[in-house]
């Protein structure tokens, strides 16, 4: 006759969750938190000052004053540009109607130099008043500039 087999003792809990999930993990030395810590504040710093000195940079600035719509077909939209002078600068301008769908859209040139007599205005000829005349597909109950860009430096075509 055979004795009924006996279950081998079981190892310590320790260890088999040690074959089961690995050994503890090794801790970062203080320096190395310190130092992970400190760079990527540098990082933060860093990019909170690239973001907020961007903005202040460009050198082209947009407003708008108003608009009319005469008829249907057609839309003025006045507004104003600053730039440094002499920067050639483009503006796109568009109509909206009454659901702000898109009914009109042109890209301006605004002009190379100031007015003459700009020079003595208080911000010295950098801004300058433009009003455009957009042509509708429909009536429109709206004209704004979408954005204003300088352009590569070369003198615009008239």
């Amino acid at each position: 006759m055979t004795s009924p087999d006996r279950p081998a003792p079981s190892a310590p809990a320790d260890t088999s969750l040690a074959n089961r999930y690995g050994g503890q993990k090794r801790r970062l030395p203080r320096g190395a938190k310190r130092a992970i810590v400190g760079g990527a504040l540098a990082v933060g710093i860093g990019f909170l000052a690239w973001v907020s000195t961007s903005n202040s940079l460009s050198s082209v600035t947009f407003k708008d004053i108003g608009y009319s719509t005469p008829d249907a077909t057609v839309a003025e939209v006045d507004f104003q540009v600053t730039r440094e002078p002499g920067t050639p600068v483009k503006c796109a301008v568009k109509a909206l109607d009454s659901k702000y769908a898109v009914v009109g859209w042109k890209v301006v040139d605004v002009p190379f130099t100031a007015p003459e007599g700009a020079e003595d205005t208080v911000d010295g000829g950098r801004t300058v008043s433009q009003r455009v005349t957009v042509r509708t597909e429909s009536l429109s109950v709206s004209g704004v500039v979408d954005s204003c860009w300088a352009t590569d430096g070369s003198s615009p075509k008239m």
